[in-house]
């Protein structure tokens, strides 16, 4: 038995019809950009996250572009973030010319360590943007009364965390904005790439609407430098019959996390927590292994479709090497980043499925060669 990593074949044969209809709807209207659908969708999932405002984008690195663009955030100033993330983070921040200090993670839930922020603060410092990794939320209550204490504003990466919770209130509804991603593999993804800004504030809101759309206050009325990073109404489309689901899918996650945790529970690994207050939603089931290497070889040998995310914390990458750490080397990214592998994990995850990834983690046996036995 095969285990995909995500099953949007199979998710797809769910919904197909459903999406298919919406799609002529809009190739019938030939209304591909900004059409109607667009507004739907915003306007449904600004609901859903619990903020009057929604503004659909091109993709989620576009959100966090535009998102910190639109809050005034620039060259010469310094934004507190994560050292484990996808790179999108980082790229979001250097593209308006602003510096990303990366500070390590907790270990136990693998998001932003508050404890660092008071180090990581100096005089340049304009924001925090807590990533909330592989669908559990960041600490949001320390990280908010920090930034209030220091004048701070607060960007929430939110692209891995549709739907999840902080204490009862949904990602994307904390920050002074919030960025998603439609990515196809994300909790709730397009068939193609597509993103969005959530936030309380209606400047905030306008300004990326501007922004987006190359600076037009309506057609050929420019007034400010924008960008081309629009979502497409196909993909609106698409995702406003998923959000119907999506909370169902969530479910679907969290229910398949709690049968890993039994299924695994005397394998060797270090499994995923939930954090009191918070609700999961599983993105990604991220586990920790000593012979991380040996335990994926031996997964995907055996047809078991895996992961890692992250190899590599932002700051030991190329682009941003030299940037500055806190602490130096972040060491706690350091050595997940050497132990984690994402097992499969989506809605269409099945109880035998899981039993099939756990029976091979269990009689997984590392050799002293570095192959599997």
């Amino acid at each position: 038995m095969s285990v995909p990593f995500v099953d949007l074949v199979g998710q797809f044969e769910d919904i197909g019809d459903e999406v298919m209809q919406a799609m002529e709807r809009v190739m019938r209207g030939a209304r591909f950009i900004l059409g109607e659908e667009v507004e739907q969708c915003e306007a449904a999932f600004a609901q859903f996250c619990g903020v009057p405002h929604c503004v659909g984008v091109a993709n989620g690195t576009d959100a966090l572009h535009l998102a910190l663009r639109a809050l005034d955030i620039g060259p010469g100033d310094e934004v507190i973030t994560a050292a484990n993330s996808f790179i999108a983070t980082a790229i979001g921040i250097a593209s308006v010319g602003a510096t990303p200090v990366f500070v390590d993670v907790n270990p136990q839930d693998y998001n932003l360590d508050v404890q660092y922020l008071e180090a990581a603060l100096t005089p340049r410092t304009k924001a925090i943007l807590p990533v909330h990794l592989y669908g559990q939320t960041a600490d949001m209550d320390p990280i908010l009364e920090f930034a209030k204490k220091h004048g701070l504003l607060v960007i929430e990466d939110a692209c891995q965390a549709h739907g999840a919770q902080y204490h009862g209130r949904p990602a994307g509804s904390f920050g002074d904005a919030a960025c998603f991603s439609f990515y196809p593999g994300k909790n709730l993804g397009g068939y193609g790439d597509g993103g969005a800004v959530v936030t309380h504030r209606d400047d905030v809101a306008k300004k990326i609407r501007l922004l987006r759309n190359y600076g037009q206050k309506q057609k050929n009325d420019f007034t400010c430098l924008g960008f081309n990073s629009r979502l497409d109404t196909v993909q609106a489309a698409v995702l406003l019959v998923k959000l119907r689901y999506l909370e169902q899918w969530n479910e679907a996650r969290r229910i398949s996390a709690g049968l890993y945790g039994e299924a695994l529970a005397d394998c060797d690994l270090v499994l995923p927590q939930e954090m009191p207050g918070r609700q999961h939603v599983y993105h990604l089931y991220v586990v920790q292994h000593e012979e991380r290497d040996e335990l994926l070889r031996t997964l995907t040998g055996k047809g078991i479709q895996c992961g890692i995310h992250y190899p590599t914390p932002i700051p030991h990458t190329l682009p941003f090497q030299g940037a500055r750490m806190v602490p130096d080397g972040v060491p706690v990214c350091t050595e997940l980043s050497r132990r984690i592998v994402s097992l499969p994990m989506c809605p269409k995850l099945t109880p035998q499925q899981i039993l099939r990834v756990a029976e091979t983690v269990e009689a997984f046996q590392p050799s002293a060669s570095g192959v599997a036995s």
